[in-house]
């Protein structure tokens, strides 16, 4: 594993700012890069390869596999915290880094928690908070008596690792799409299907010294298991239940012993708030921060990590609406800058750096202002026109 210079990490001297360490060089890493720039304090990130979306900015970069215990020993000796921009990372390998001394935040044991969904279920049960229905499955047998016990089909399976952005969670209508999910060999867990009224998240922080931030909660829009927007505040939510929702991802935060960011997805229903996923980072819910609030998520997570005084998370602006910018069939998005920028120049465009393929994530657009109607159709128009060239698509 090299850095950019190919030699071995200097150490800090006494008067350096912290360096941080990011494992992961996804866009996260990338607009958490902006953030250490700002202010001030050292960033790197190890990255696979160094085309990756943050490793074609960041000086820092370490060329190496998130899965090899030398490759994380030598890319943590250059840092004083190791945080991540996903949650990957095999646990012994960070429980191995923090038995080292490295400063892993969030550590091993709260990680664990987002590593493995049977865990995370079992923990927020134990704690009496709200989730769906759940249970560990092995065969379609016990699928079926899981749905006979919930209320029928359809029944959500999820693999109780490595799943994200939708991917790993099927939503079986029949024992035939079940059976089809066993036949990928993984571990699994089945859920009951909640038929909730909208998708909600709260993102919170918190520090080594116990102090906590938390953001307004979030409407967030989902479609093919991506998120497709996020609205901020989320529209028409009684004061009563959003003071709710952010008061449990507080909670969550500390009974898990988080460090850095939490995004808490959550499930409205008519009977109230179900948690659905959890995250230890920086997250697609909180791009809208970067424009919308007075610290954004990628500073208030560094600022977390190194324990500095965490920063405001009040809003700028009655609201917020941010749109993904997802990839079309015209590679050449750049040349529609033009169109977006001068037809609504109040827009906020960021991309990520990366090669477009349909449906993939390549950047986001933010709109804010006060009438989220409005803002949530100039945010469609704009990423529509960044994916296909025209306002009016999908």
């Amino acid at each position: 594993m090299t850095d950019s210079a190919d030699t071995p990490p200097t150490p800090r001297s006494a008067t350096a700012p912290p360096v941080a360490g990011m494992v992961g060089a996804g866009q996260l890493a990338r607009m958490t890069s902006q953030a250490a720039t700002a202010l001030g304090v050292g960033f790197r990130v190890l990255a696979g390869d160094a085309a990756e979306s943050a490793a074609q900015v960041v000086a820092g970069t370490w060329l190496g596999d998130y899965r090899s215990m030398a490759d994380l020993r030598e890319f943590a000796a250059g840092c004083d915290v190791v945080t991540f921009d996903h949650e990957h990372v095999p646990g012994p390998h960070l429980t191995a880094l923090e038995q080292d001394g490295v400063h892993v935040r969030p550590g091993a044991a709260a990680l664990r928690f987002t590593q493995d969904k049977l865990a995370m279920r079992e923990r927020l049960a134990g704690l009496g908070i709200a989730c769906p229905r759940f249970a560990p499955v092995r065969d379609l047998a016990g699928i079926q008596a899981f749905a006979g016990g919930s209320g029928g089909w359809p029944v959500v399976l999820k693999a109780v690792s490595g799943g994200y952005d939708g991917k790993g969670v099927w939503v079986c209508e029949t024992a035939a799409e079940a059976d089809d999910v066993l036949s990928h060999g993984i571990d699994l867990i089945a859920e009951e299907y909640v038929p909730f009224e909208r998708e909600l998240a709260v993102l919170a922080a918190r520090s080594p010294h116990r102090q906590g931030a938390v953001y307004p909660v979030v409407q967030t829009v989902q479609r093919d298991g991506i998120c497709r927007e996020v609205i901020a505040p989320a529209p028409g939510l009684a004061p009563g239940r959003a003071a709710q929702a952010q008061e449990l991802a507080l909670r969550i935060a500390g009974e898990l012993g988080v460090t850095g960011l939490l995004v808490v997805e959550m499930f409205e229903t008519r009977a109230g708030l179900l948690v659905n996923e959890l995250a230890m980072r920086p997250h697609n819910c909180g791009h809208w921060t970067i424009e919308g609030a007075r610290t954004s998520q990628f500073e208030q997570h560094l600022r977390a990590v190194l324990d500095l005084p965490l920063g405001s998370p009040a809003p700028v602006a009655p609201a917020a609406v941010m749109a993904n910018v997802l990839g079309g069939d015209d590679a050449d998005v750049y040349d529609r800058y033009i169109h977006v920028m001068a037809g609504d120049p109040a827009v906020k465009v960021h991309m990520y750096g990366k090669p477009v393929r349909p449906g993939r994530k390549i950047g986001h657009v933010t709109v804010t202002g006060e009438d989220v109607a409005e803002l949530t159709d100039r945010a469609r128009r704009a990423a529509s026109y960044l994916r296909w060239g025209k306002e009016d698509g999908e």
